[in-house]
């Protein structure tokens, strides 16, 4: 098994990190056979994060990207499977998958494949794959959480870039609803001092009370509460699509009438309108702002580019001020960007 030790090294004279990747170290590992994993691409690569960034709108589960280069003839993992979504794309060189069925039908995150290893080594020795094909340079394949793979590259380098999909489950929500449930006093109250955890009868009074607590308190937990606290999960698994804080200043300082801008690509937000304010929600703020700018403001979150001047209900100069504001916020971004 390779450590990281195997192929990092001290990066020299003024580099704070010591454990920086060591390029003769990994021309050696990959020509004995290891495969090469980039990983998180979704945030240096900049056409895997347009990639990725739109991807994850379209979807709403955040997303992630890895590649496998991988040397001939060689296993880049064992039989395996994930807690995410995965999309394949084959990009160079032929690749030889086998899939089997799962072991544990979708896994949560804490549910990874090693904790059943030995159950999900059978069933790849074992039962008859499901998918047992070559994927070649353009071809995609879909496997939804749990589904066990391995893949094998043939003849000469094989890379293929994975997307992960980090799915919201219903035990997401139910995540949720017990944070909210943190608030019930009943709930928090200590066990008494001196118990034995592991005799059942001694926890049975406190187990039943539990309950009792959880079934009245669980009728006052409503959507919005659960909806509060799951989308942060959610709004902070991605990062909006990047922007040159330099330019992006600039654009905001010299703005004018006439100028284009859009909403930058990957920004959650949730508009709540009031009657004399309007609140927009974003991941780590929020902004209140006159009700007067709710129709502007809901036609440039609506996407599309659109012209300084030519946003509803605001005169120019007021459509200036908002937008000036949602540029510096990186609510927005000029439509050049």
């Amino acid at each position: 098994m390779t450590g990281s030790t195997d192929f990092t090294g001290p990066g020299g004279v003024g580099a704070e990190i010591a454990d920086q990747v060591r390029d003769d170290r990994v021309a050696a590992l990959f020509a004995d056979g290891s495969t090469v994993v980039l990983q998180a691409l979704h945030r240096t690569w900049p056409a895997v994060i347009d990639f990725c960034t739109a991807l994850a709108e379209d979807l709403g589960h955040p997303v992630q990207a890895n590649a496998y280069i991988t040397p001939p003839q060689s296993q880049g993992f064992s039989a395996h499977y994930d807690v995410h979504d995965v999309f394949v794309l084959q990009l160079a060189g032929r690749k030889h998958w086998r899939v089997h069925e799962p072991v544990l039908t979708d896994p949560l995150r804490s549910q990874p494949w090693a904790q059943h290893g030995d159950a999900v080594a059978a069933r790849a020795r074992d039962d008859e794959p499901v998918i047992d094909r070559v994927l070649e340079p353009g071809d995609v394949m879909y496997l939804p959480r749990g589904w066990l793979h391995s893949a094998t590259a043939l003849g000469s380098v094989s890379a293929h870039l994975t997307i992960g999909v980090h799915v919201v489950t219903r035990y997401a929500l139910a995540e949720s609803i017990l944070q909210i449930l943190a608030s019930d006093e009943r709930l928090r109250a200590t066990l008494p001092l001196g118990i034995d955890v592991a005799d059942p009868e001694q926890l049975a009074p406190h187990v039943d009370a539990v309950r009792d607590a959880l079934v009245a308190a669980l009728g006052d937990v409503t959507p919005g509460a659960v909806a509060r606290r799951v989308r942060g999960r959610v709004w902070t698994g991605g990062r909006p699509e990047p922007v040159g804080p330099v330019a992006l200043a600039a654009s905001a300082r010299d703005l004018a009438p006439g100028d284009a801008v859009r909403r930058r690509l990957g920004v959650h937000h949730r508009l709540v309108p009031g009657d004399d304010q309007v609140v927009l929600e974003l991941a780590e703020k929020t902004l209140t702002l006159p009700a007067v700018v709710a129709p502007a403001l809901r036609a440039v979150l609506a996407g599309g580019t659109h012209a300084v001047g030519e946003l509803p209900g605001l005169d120019a100069d007021d459509q200036v001020v908002l937008v000036r504001r949602l540029l510096r916020e990186g609510v927005l971004v000029p439509a050049t960007a």
